[in-house]
């Protein structure tokens, strides 16, 4: 075997690792070498790393890919709901001292879902360490609150069980994650089904119900932070790739449109796909990533 074929191989070589964060074990895939840039991958909801395990193998030849699972999610540690704050400004936390821990200097954010919230935290604590932003249905908008959201909206302004089991008869079932994942996708046979098999497999662990309730409350914790997440696209002008499904009835195209009111260096595409856009159109979407990120000289460095 040739040199470049090994280079072309490479990228399979995903590491899965796990580093102690807080006291708790943070799972995390990893892949490329050391002194390309870093992307930091944050996946939504009800996923985990797993999200990213197509989309890591087909940049790593030029990059740096790192894809952390949140606690409660993936094969990160579960600490039930009464142990442990589920929040999202307590994720941010952790994601920030997992970045601390592996020494991330500088880094591209890529964003998805939950992604978003998070990563915002950390970008606008830390914006000198953010090289760019991939942006894959991901809000920072009140315009990307429509009617998937009326019973979350709902929950937050009264967390009974009765709209706790609203959410979780309709949110945190086989046929709901499946529905994540087909919904709005040109051809549903290029989706395979052990993603949401996965999924639904950690949710419904004894207590991971509970977590993801926990954390659809919390998610009334993020749109009085926009208006912040967006001072800093203006202030700092980050490099942002959009690369959003525009048939996602979760977070709709209508949530991806403002962020050109803020930034001034803005690649943007509505691909014709749903919410979880890389099982359709991860080709497309490593393709404009490695563009994009050479264009705006986030490259390799020198050996």
């Amino acid at each position: 075997m040739t040199s470049k074929m090994h280079t072309a191989f490479r990228g399979f070589n995903i590491r899965h690792k796990t580093i102690e964060v807080d006291g708790l074990e943070i799972f995390y895939r990893e892949a490329g070498l050391d002194n390309a840039p870093t992307i930091l991958l944050l996946h939504g909801f009800p996923t985990s790393s797993h999200m990213f395990r197509n989309l890591i193998p087909a940049l790593s030849d030029k990059f740096h890919l790192v894809a952390p699972d949140y606690p409660g999610f993936g094969n990160s540690s579960m600490p039930k709901v009464n142990e442990f704050d589920y929040t999202f400004d307590h994720f941010a936390e952790v994601i920030d001292s997992f970045i601390e821990k592996l020494g991330l200097k500088t880094y591209s954010l890529y964003v998805m879902d939950y992604g978003a919230p998070v990563g915002y935290r950390i970008a606008a604590k830390h914006p000198e360490r953010v090289e760019s932003l991939i942006v894959q249905n991901g809000n920072a908008y009140e315009e990307g609150l429509m009617e998937f959201w009326d019973p979350i909206k709902a929950y937050w302004k009264e967390k009974s069980k009765e709209n706790a089991d609203v959410l979780k008869n309709n949110l945190l079932t086989i046929e709901a994650t499946k529905w994540q994942y087909t919904n709005g996708v040109r051809n549903p046979e290029t989706i395979a089904p052990d993603s949401w098999f996965h999924d639904q497999y950690l949710m419904d662990r004894p207590g991971n119900k509970d977590i993801q309730l926990q954390m659809f409350y919390d998610y009334g914790s993020n749109p009085p932070l926009y208006p912040e997440w967006q001072a800093y696209f203006r202030e700092y002008q980050p490099p942002t790739l959009i690369v959003w499904g525009k048939n996602d009835y979760i977070f709709p195209a209508e949530g991806a449109h403002p962020y050109k009111r803020d930034l001034k260096n803005v690649e943007f595409h509505l691909l014709d796909t749903g919410h979880f856009a890389l099982e359709e159109d991860g080709d497309f979407i490593a393709g404009v990533i490695r563009e994009f990120l050479e264009k705006n000289a986030v490259v390799l460095k020198a050996a």
